[in-house]
């Protein structure tokens, strides 16, 4: 078997790989594909050199079929269709214990803080596996969990038929979040520097601008009656990110941040004194929110393929890596792990 392995300083080396026999309520996953994601770019820049160690397997977004079973492991046989929510809570913090696991205050995510699925077979606890319909398609099966956080965020900003909502971030995340929300019947706005991106929005049917050309909040508010926007996505990580959030929210309106901040980013916070608006975070996932992934991709109902620009084999990891720093004309690479 094969894997890559991430060595640090931006450097990847492809070579063979042990795999690790299941133990008990454990699964071994023969990996189809895996996607590579602003999480693995920050692993790929060294913003995470405290959590990986190197060399290390990395990725989290994957499909692939069981290839065997640990002791105890009911539900599950080899064959089987799966993905992985790529998430090891301890179960017993204080978070835990208020049914939050997702956001466990010892939380481990595979591929990150653990060996993760750019392998040929990859073992992972059996009680992260959802299984995948026959219907979807491996290729689109490795962007469940992207499209799981989008709709964790969508469930969090509380998304309504009929509101206005601003994605700020046209990438693969904030696409699948205007996708998702647009599916719950809102009117979506995506806002996004990346020329590429926009024109992919536009053939996703989206409507998106570019905030270095357009006053947004002049638009957001011709748009709305002069309200504001419902809810704001910030999904950018930007200074100018953090400084829209704030001015384009209704009163009482939301913003939900999605991204992660390099550093610290200065917020407007009277802004959100003035018209009582409610910011809230979004991390990961939880269950449901895969479930409803699955749901959702499965009905073919939204143009996944699309967010799809290019599969590689697993020798292409250092280019795909590569393509998505210099921010061009791509969107989702996905990685082919298996034979």
């Amino acid at each position: 078997m094969r894997a890559a392995y991430y060595e640090g300083s931006q450097r990847f080396r492809i070579g063979d790989c042990a795999p690790v026999p299941p133990g008990p309520a454990q699964v071994q996953i023969r990996v189809s594909h895996c996607g590579i994601c602003g999480t693995d770019l920050h692993v790929f820049q060294g913003h995470m050199d405290d959590r990986v160690r190197v060399p290390q397997v990395i990725g989290h977004e994957m499909s692939g079929a069981v290839a065997a079973v640990g002791d105890g492991v009911n539900g599950f046989a080899p064959g089987d269709r799966v993905t992985v929510r790529p998430l090891d809570y301890c179960g017993s913090c204080p978070a835990c214990r208020a049914g939050h696991s997702h956001i466990c205050q010892k939380l481990k995510v595979l591929g990150v803080d653990a060996p993760g699925a750019m392998q040929g077979l990859w073992t992972v606890p059996a009680r992260t596996l959802h299984r995948l319909p026959e219907t979807l398609s491996l290729e689109q099966g490795a962007l469940v969990e992207p499209l799981a956080v989008a709709c964790h965020d969508v469930r969090v900003g509380e998304v309504a038929p009929g509101e206005y909502v601003v994605v700020q971030g046209g990438g693969p995340i904030g696409s699948l979040i205007a996708l998702v929300a647009r599916r719950e019947g809102a009117r979506v706005l995506v806002s996004e520097v990346n020329p590429f991106r926009r024109k992919l929005a536009a053939r996703l049917g989206l409507d998106a601008v570019n905030p270095c050309d357009t006053d947004l909040l002049e638009l957001v508010n011709g748009q709305t009656g002069g309200a504001g926007a419902d809810v704001v996505f910030e999904v950018t990580g930007s200074a100018s990110g953090a400084e829209s959030m704030a001015r384009l929210p209704r009163t009482r309106g939301r913003v939900v941040v999605v991204a992660i901040f390099a550093e610290p980013p200065r917020v407007d916070l009277h802004r959100f004194f003035l018209r009582e608006v409610k910011m809230t975070g979004a991390r990961v996932y939880e269950p449901e929110d895969f479930e409803k992934a699955i749901e959702v991709a499965a009905s073919g109902t939204l143009p996944l393929g699309s967010v799809i620009t290019d599969v590689l084999p697993l020798e292409g990891v250092d280019s795909a890596f590569r393509q998505l720093e210099s921010g061009g004309e791509v969107m989702k690479i996905l990685i082919r792990c298996g034979d």
